[in-house]
């Protein structure tokens, strides 16, 4: 795998400052959410994501996918929750969709041999299926028949006392949960930061409607 190499040859991103856009739904640093309180019951027995208490936004991410086509991402008080908004023609442009993510695991790779083992070009990510506790879903990105490179975002972020940003090489997947326009993702993200570090992070996250959030 291609990515795979470059990834190993990548030098750390430095620490950046950075000025973000107005974000999309009245989101920014410091706002409050509220989610739909019928989510929780709607989603029994169709998803295993679970929606948190009101929230407010700690920090935020912003991810340039290119052609005016933006991720705005927003980690919550509560450490196990984020919110992702894909926007095009600016960052508080047309939502094209909303989704809801946990946090499932955050391991720290030591070694090229454990990046290789878990992530690498042996590993089950990239593969057209991903099963997770006797779940199965289907790759989102890349059209090859076996594995496919994973893809390569840039991230700026902001917090209350520092802007950084960071490296990471990423999959998605998602299953259909039987509910209308509702389907369910498994995002795995290989991240590398200035200090070089590097973590795979696994997050799974549910579709969303503008009308499941408000800001408080």
């Amino acid at each position: 795998m291609g990515w795979f190499k470059r990834f190993m040859g990548l030098q750390a991103p430095t620490s950046t400052s950075s000025s973000f856009a107005p974000g999309p739904l009245g989101l920014s640093m410091g706002t409050g959410i509220r989610f739909d309180a019928s989510l929780k019951l709607l989603l029994e027995g169709h998803s295993a994501v679970a929606i948190p208490a009101d929230q407010a936004v700690y920090s935020e991410g912003l991810v340039d996918l290119g052609q005016s086509n933006w991720l705005a991402r927003y980690y919550l008080d509560d450490e196990d929750y984020w919110l992702q908004v894909h926007t095009s023609g600016g960052v508080d442009g047309e939502v094209k969709s909303i989704i809801l993510f946990n946090y499932l695991n955050n391991q720290a790779l030591n070694s090229e041999d454990e990046l290789r083992r878990l992530a690498g070009p042996k590993s089950l990510i990239g593969r057209p299926t991903y099963q997770l506790e006797g779940v199965q879903y289907q790759r989102e990105w890349g059209t090859e028949a076996g594995q496919t490179e994973l893809v390569p975002m840039h991230e700026q972020v902001s917090k209350p006392d520092e802007t950084f940003a960071f490296d990471s090489h990423s999959m998605l997947y998602a299953r259909d949960t039987g509910l209308t326009n509702r389907r369910e993702f498994l995002l795995f993200s290989v991240e590398q930061y200035a200090d070089g570090s590097v973590s795979l992070v696994t997050s799974l996250g549910i579709s969303l409607y503008m009308t499941d959030l408000q800001t408080l």
